[in-house]
């Protein structure tokens, strides 16, 4: 007996994004950013001194956020309260003095 062989996947290429919708979902990131700082600004001075260098991941909707030690745990914690998304609806900080996670 013969076995049929799978047929091989492509990937096609991806529609040219215009500058106009990458400049809005930056706007977005940067509005998303902007309101979940000012949760961050408001929660870091109790919760640093407990959990330095904690990962926090903030929701600005409900102005919940979830807290770990490790950037593998923070994302898991994310997707098992949030799920996948294409849509970003929280931002992450590091409870430190400045709130920067590092630079890629």
């Amino acid at each position: 007996m013969t076995q049929l062989s799978q047929p091989r996947r492509t990937n096609l290429p991806r529609k040219p994004t215009s500058p106009e919708e990458l400049a809005r979902r930056q706007q977005l990131r940067d509005d998303l950013a902007a309101r979940c700082r000012i949760i961050f600004e408001c929660v870091r001075p109790s919760l640093i001194e407990a959990h330095p260098n904690w990962y926090i991941a903030i929701d600005p909707d409900t102005e919940q956020y979830l807290i770990d030690p490790t950037f593998d745990g923070i994302t898991k914690k994310v997707v098992d309260a949030y799920g996948y998304s294409n849509q970003p609806k929280l931002t992450m900080f590091r409870l430190n003095a400045t709130g920067s996670c590092g630079k890629i």
